[in-house]
């Protein structure tokens, strides 16, 4: 959640994330802080720094964007319906976790209350169905995308 914020504040988003102002804010920060227009190698080296988690803040917010989500929503609903749970790591406030069909996905803002009455259950896909895929923010990881 503190990643979200901080990528929300750097781009000035308060609400909803809207992808064609999101689109226009980044171009607009790239443009700022190209590491082309500095001269000073010391400068640059900064600049280079602030253009990549200007950048890596664009590609995460995109992915939690609700067109985003929208847009892959079934292919969401298709794994957490019909593929289990390969394995899950809890880190802080994120869940990750694995399907069987190898997807994986980033939920946020799971404590470890939530986590330790997942491991308890006697169906831990059941009670992630039931008190996780649908209640949290997710997003489809980045391990994910980089095994296709």
């Amino acid at each position: 959640m503190k990643r979200i914020k901080e990528y929300k504040k750097l781009f000035n988003i308060d609400g909803e994330i809207d992808l064609k102002q999101l689109k226009t804010t980044y171009r607009n920060l790239i443009k700022e802080c190209h590491p082309d227009k500095f001269q000073d190698e010391n400068e640059k080296a900064i600049v280079e720094q602030k253009s990549l988690r200007i950048i890596d803040a664009y590609h995460f917010l995109i992915s939690i964007a609700p067109e985003t989500k929208a847009a892959n929503l079934d292919e969401y609903l298709i794994t957490t319906s019909e593929s289990g749970i390969a394995s899950f790591k809890h880190k802080g406030l994120l869940l990750e976790i694995t399907f069987l069909d190898g997807t994986t996905y980033e939920y946020f803002g799971v404590d470890k209350n939530v986590v330790q009455k997942m491991i308890n259950s006697d169906k831990i896909y059941r009670f992630a169905k039931r008190n996780i895929f649908n209640n949290y923010l997710y997003r489809k990881s980045k391990k994910d995308l980089e095994q296709v």
